[in-house]
């Protein structure tokens, strides 16, 4: 059982939602990626998305492309990435670590070196926007013999039959899109999310977790009452933007807080 799998039978033995979070690697500066991930984890993540930098990255909206941008300036790369994760997992243990990217770099590494390296780092599984279900059946295979999961995105406008390929070689969780856009952008429907998660239920069997325009507690509560997981990124980018580096651990340490706390208020 890989450590994502873990960690939601452990939240759902104690009737809680998971909250899920994204950085990107290097941003605001590279010395700071690593006390980030503590302090979100000591602030109330379950599972944190470590976003690996890219000069495209298209499933992005403006927030998380200049954060690319940031760390891409200080020439952070997938080596760097996994020495990150290596460091975290120094005095952490048990908190999953995912990588979020594109193919680009895995590809310019080579799957099996990326699979084999990020085991060894620590890395618990990875969501590569541009592979899509039908062309990554042997990448997940290969994560899954080293107890790792691959996570793949899903959106409004996914059709039945992608979800069926999405149930086929997905593991640990489904992370679905719920706007029609990209990340960062417009406002949740609830309702809307509601509607199609049960339909993405009646054939993905792993927890849902939610993202794209969760801003506050009052989004978080409302998606947590839906979801399995709720999922932020942007948002915590742009406390890092809007805060000089030497308090950005301590605002999103205080920003992440009060997500939590409105997450535990939704009965499991």
């Amino acid at each position: 059982m890989s450590r994502i799998q873990t960690t939601f039978a452990d939240l759902q033995s104690k009737k809680k939602k998971a909250l899920i979070t994204f950085i990107t690697a290097g941003d605001p500066a590279p010395e700071l990626t690593v006390p980030l991930l503590h302090a979100l984890v000591e602030s109330g993540a379950d599972i944190l998305e470590l976003g690996v930098p890219f000069s495209d990255p298209m499933a992005e909206g403006p927030v998380i492309q200049r954060a690319n941008e940031r760390a891409l300036k200080f020439n952070v790369g997938m080596r760097d990435v996994l020495d990150y994760v290596s460091e975290f997992r120094k005095t952490n243990q048990h908190t999953p670590v995912v990588l979020m990217g594109y193919a680009n770099p895995i590809e310019r590494m080579g799957v099996d070196r990326f699979v084999a390296e990020s085991k060894l780092a620590g890395a618990d599984g990875a969501i590569v926007v541009d592979y899509p279900p039908e062309e990554a059946a042997e990448f997940a295979q290969k994560l899954k013999a080293q107890d790792m999961d691959l996570i793949f995105l899903l959106a409004p406008t996914s059709t039945e039959r992608r979800i069926r390929q999405v149930a086929q070689i997905s593991s640990g969780f489904s992370y679905y899109v719920s706007l029609r856009g990209v990340t960062g952008a417009g406002h949740i429907d609830t309702t809307e999310v509601a509607n199609r998660l049960a339909a993405i239920r009646e054939h993905v069997k792993l927890p849902i977790g939610v993202g794209f325009g969760i801003r506050d507690g009052e989004t978080a509560k409302a998606v947590a009452s839906v979801s399995d997981a709720v999922v932020i990124g942007s948002r915590i980018i742009q406390e890092l933007e809007h805060t000089p580096k030497e308090k950005a651990v301590s605002a999103v340490s205080d920003f992440l807080a009060s997500i939590r706390a409105a997450i535990d208020e939704v009965p499991a």
